[in-house]
């Protein structure tokens, strides 16, 4: 009796269940993690997933790429701005390494991607068959997990996997490589969540005797600087650092990509740390106390010679990856934690006072880097536009409030010094990895992420050409994106480097360009040029209150460089204002 009901029970459940293709299944995943956007670009391997997707139309938006490095640029915009992993689809071969570099730049930013590539048949794996590339092996260093699926009914699993890994703690990019055959097979459908995965810890627990140890030197400290990262964006603890700033009077300092986690028109922030960064925090950097470094890696560019960093300060570093303690900076007290968790629990056990005198040098330093540098650069009254003051520009007529999304280069470190970000989240750009051609599908993606958003892609004319062809999809989605392009007809930066360190041997870095306006208006994109001061000012304004897309070609100094900088090699203390 007790087995004929069990059997009963089971023909129920099996009458019940919904039979489907992996192609489905995977498909119904998204939906169930509640995916809205997928960037991607069809192929023979991919194409069930496709056809699977035609049916989903009402819930799943698919945005068509002109080439898959494009989408992923887009799918890493779009998730920093929604707070949702993005999403993308290629084929097999080509169409799938073409992703790698969006993974290497996901995977170097923290930025969470579930990338879902198209395999041959699993018959075929290791037949070197057609358009069949190994990209378990090739995704590996540049993904927090991969996994390629060869049967049907692992799909559902794996999906929730990627995505609570994808997420979860650091985040990060995720690779699933679904073999033809296990997209087209069928198998009955159930979909759950993932929670846990064995061995995997993204929270680690908060150790108040590292908070207590952290409260002690904060409290005794007379010239603390605070260093903010990427961690706090990611974290959502822009207002738990507000309170720690304020409740301490401890001067704060962003790095690259940590910029828009504090509002630059506030009395404590000092400015950007690093190469080409402002001069009081790189400077103080070495006459601090006490050094606080919330959710950023010591990267080379903001330390500068590790040998002579910060030798004279007990430093605290709070990250929620143990790997990057100890690893390029010594540090004294560890805080192993989410930077939102760490700094609610400091909040209760630290205080302060305002510290004026130590505030002052800042204020000197800034002065100093006034008059010789930003004075000339972003109030220039040269011939020839400086981008400095195009950055100005925009900053000042949005208020400091739009969402601007950088290329690399010379371009990417006038934006990040020269726009007075208000709001978090609204920078946007390639960090460790430092990839040209971002900005502009990084643009869309953050159009998409944000509707509402003004979003404003800052390129110089290189990176431009190295994805230009995205403005397709600018013009087929009737996206109001703002492309403004600074020419100064070379690779500016590398340029640079040419003129400071190489003895102006300027060795292909020149560029002869085309006619931008009229590429741009053979997309069906409203376009202009402005060389001229005078005109300048009118036409950001005329961009910026289109309804629509709007491009804007700058001709600026073809020989400015940008101001400061800490040479290779160099200490922060030996940062060069000339």
């Amino acid at each position: 009796m007790e087995a004929a009901t069990k059997t009963q029970n089971t023909d129920t459940m099996c009458k019940n269940a919904e039979h489907l293709s992996g192609a489905e299944i995977l498909v119904r995943s998204l939906i169930e993690e509640q995916v809205d956007s997928i960037f991607g670009y069809t192929g023979g391997a991919i194409m069930p997933v496709y056809d699977a997707l035609y049916d989903h139309q009402d819930k799943l938006m698919h945005y068509q790429a002109r080439h898959e490095q494009g989408a992923t640029h887009a799918a890493q915009a779009y998730a920093r701005i929604s707070k949702k992993p993005g999403v993308c689809f290629t084929t097999s071969g080509p169409g799938a390494t073409n992703v790698l570099t969006g993974l290497a730049d996901a995977y170097l930013d923290s930025t969470p991607l579930v990338i879902i590539t198209g395999q041959v048949a699993s018959g075929f794996l290791g037949s070197d068959a057609f358009q069949e590339t190994n990209m378990i092996g090739l995704s590996m260093p540049v993904t927090k997990w991969n996994f390629q699926v060869t049967k049907v009914e692992e799909i559902a699993e794996v999906m929730a996997k990627a995505f609570y890994i994808a997420r979860s703690g650091r985040p990060g990019p995720v690779l699933i490589d679904i073999t033809k055959d296990a997209q087209i097979a069928t198998t009955d459908y159930k979909y759950k969540k993932c929670e846990t995965v064995r061995s995997y810890q993204p929270m680690p627990e908060l150790d108040m005797s590292q908070v207590e140890a952290a409260a002690a030197l904060i409290n005794g400290a007379k010239k603390p600087l605070l260093l903010a990262g990427q961690g706090i964006l990611l974290s959502g603890a822009e207002k738990e650092l507000m309170e720690f700033v304020e409740k301490t009077q401890t001067p704060v300092a962003c790095t690259l990509l940590g910029l828009s986690c504090f509002p630059t028109d506030h009395p404590l922030y000092t400015g950007m740390l690093g190469m080409h960064g402002n001069y009081g925090p790189n400077m103080n950097t070495n006459e601090c106390d006490v050094l606080i470094a919330v959710g950023m890696r010591f990267d080379d560019r903001v330390t500068g010679n590790t040998a002579k960093y910060a030798k004279q300060a007990k430093i605290i570093h709070i990250d929620i990856d143990r790997s990057e303690h100890n690893k390029n900076i010594k540090v004294d007290v560890p805080v192993l934690a989410d930077a939102k968790e760490a700094l609610t629990a400091l909040n209760k056990v630290v205080n302060g006072e305002t510290k004026e005198v130590w505030m002052k040098t800042f204020k000197d330093f800034y002065q100093l880097e006034f008059d010789k540098v930003i004075k000339k650069q972003a109030y220039s009254d040269n011939e020839k536009i400086n981008m400095a003051e195009v950055i100005r520009t925009v900053s000042e007529q949005t208020n400091g409030e739009a969402v601007l999304c950088s290329d690399v280069g010379q371009n990417q470190m006038a934006t990040a010094r020269y726009y007075g970000f208000k709001k978090p989240n609204t920078q946007i750009t390639s960090g460790g990895l430092g990839t040209m051609g971002f900005a502009l599908p990084a643009a869309i993606g953050a159009q998409i992420g944000d509707k509402d958003a003004k979003v404003v892609s800052i390129s110089g004319d290189g990176g431009f050409q190295m994805t230009l062809q995205e403005l397709a999809m600018i013009r087929q989605y009737n996206l109001p994106v703002k492309t403004i392009v600074l020419n100064n007809s070379f690779l500016g930066m590398v340029r640079q480097w040419q003129d400071l360190f190489f003895e102006q041997r300027f060795s292909c870095t020149k560029l002869d360009n085309p006619d931008f306006v009229k590429i741009v208006e053979g997309y069906g994109i409203q376009a202009k040029r402005v060389s001229k001061r005078e005109d300048l000012d009118d036409a950001i304004k005329e961009m910026l209150e289109s309804p629509n897309a709007y491009f804007l070609e700058v001709v600026v100094e073809t020989e400015s460089n940008v101001l400061p900088m800490i040479a290779p090699g160099a200490s922060v203390s030996d940062m060069r204002l000339e």
